[in-house]
């Protein structure tokens, strides 16, 4: 198990303001965002997913399998106010210590920050305007250590 990921999900979950945003599609893809932020200032992802561009964006299904299995977390069925299903996620434990270091609370808490106001318009707009997302090809892997070397070398030109 990727003890990483747990600790950035327990993170997003315990401190994100507002719990009923917390659907598995948000919450997947501010990992995505803490992985592409932290391949810039790191050169390595901080979780080991594997990334996928799929047809609505980075996406892989590692966070909803963490969150079904693992007693931290529970998984609730709900909906979006579209009428439309959607998963919450919800951090459930109680009194649990990551290993997450400072620069890594920092990464994860700037990336809740940074979106937490947006809507889910305004926020999947930022996901679509990321680096990785406009210069690949639907349904590829992310490979976001990659992908931040090319946009260093990009911003250097």
């Amino acid at each position: 198990m990727n003890n990483k990921l747990r600790d950035v999900l327990a993170y997003i979950l315990k401190n994100y303001p507002y719990k009923d945003d917390l659907s598995n599609a948000r919450v997947t893809k501010m990992i995505y965002l803490v992985d592409w932020r932290y391949a810039n200032i790191e050169k390595e992802q901080l979780t080991d997913i594997r990334w996928k561009f799929d047809r609505y964006g980075p996406f892989v299904w590692d966070v909803k399998d963490l969150a079904t299995r693992d007693s931290l977390f529970e998984v609730i069925p709900s909906t979006n106010t579209f009428g439309d299903d959607k998963t919450l996620l919800k951090y459930v434990g109680k009194d649990y210590d990551s290993d997450l270091s400072e620069d890594e609370v920092t990464s994860i808490q700037k990336i809740i920050n940074y979106t937490k106001d947006m809507s889910w318009g305004r926020f999947i707009q930022f996901i679509y305007s990321t680096f990785p997302i406009i210069t690949s090809p639907r349904f590829s892997d992310l490979d976001l250590v990659e992908k931040a070397k090319q946009y260093k070398a990009q911003m250097e030109q």
